[in-house]
């Protein structure tokens, strides 16, 4: 049995606590160790310092047990502060901004997925998202686990490929969506078999 996607569940809640956890995406979301992994303004998923663009055939587990919620609060291109808890918890509470933070405290939502295909299998990354778009889609990914949760506890673990879709902006203009194809379920101690590629030919380059 691969090893690849096993997510370590020391000290974590029960699976049958997630359904009601992810749950709270809904509500409070309005109508280290790893990379971080974000979609660029072009469209494309990158991860990491170099901004390594991600194979386009990848799939990724994401580990249940990851979601968070909170607050962060952005400067001139720099994290001022931030304030997130597993979705276990209820949202922090908050003090005023810090000076200098451009819009305030900003509501933030995030996870953390392996890579199970091509050259970055077993990449631990993190994405993290404030934008109306990524939050939607975090919100989206968290209650199809609630709800696979909620039918089958022995796999809450979500393979998906990493997907985009766009809306035109009238003072921006194209603006592209993180998408999180669920492709299929897996339990917390990986696949039993080697994971295929959810395409033939996977394609990347770097990214200046």
């Amino acid at each position: 049995m691969s090893n690849i996607v096993k997510f370590s569940q020391a000290g974590l809640p029960a699976v049958s606590s997630l359904s009601t956890a992810l749950r709270t995406l809904e509500r409070d979301i309005p109508a280290a160790g790893s990379a971080i992994i974000k979609m660029d303004k072009t469209g494309h998923w990158v991860f990491g310092a170099q901004q390594t663009e991600v194979e386009d055939a990848s799939k990724w587990a994401v580990n249940p047990f990851s979601f968070t919620h909170g607050y962060i609060a952005w400067g001139d291109g720099e994290v001022l502060a931030e304030h997130v808890l597993p979705v276990t918890e209820p949202l922090p509470q908050l003090d005023a901004p810090p000076a200098g933070a451009k819009k305030g405290w900003e509501m933030q939502v995030g996870f953390s997925m392996k890579c199970l295909t091509g050259e970055d299998a077993g990449l631990e990354v993190r994405f993290n998202s404030t934008s109306v778009g990524g939050k939607r889609s975090v919100q989206g990914l968290g209650l199809a686990i609630a709800t696979q949760v909620d039918v089958d506890q022995s796999k809450p673990v979500a393979i998906v490929h990493l997907g985009k879709d766009h809306y035109q902006h009238k003072s921006y203009g194209r603006i592209f969506t993180p998408v999180f194809e669920v492709l299929e379920w897996m339990s917390l101690d990986g696949p039993s078999e080697p994971v295929e590629a959810a395409e033939p030919t996977p394609t990347r380059r770097r990214r200046v």
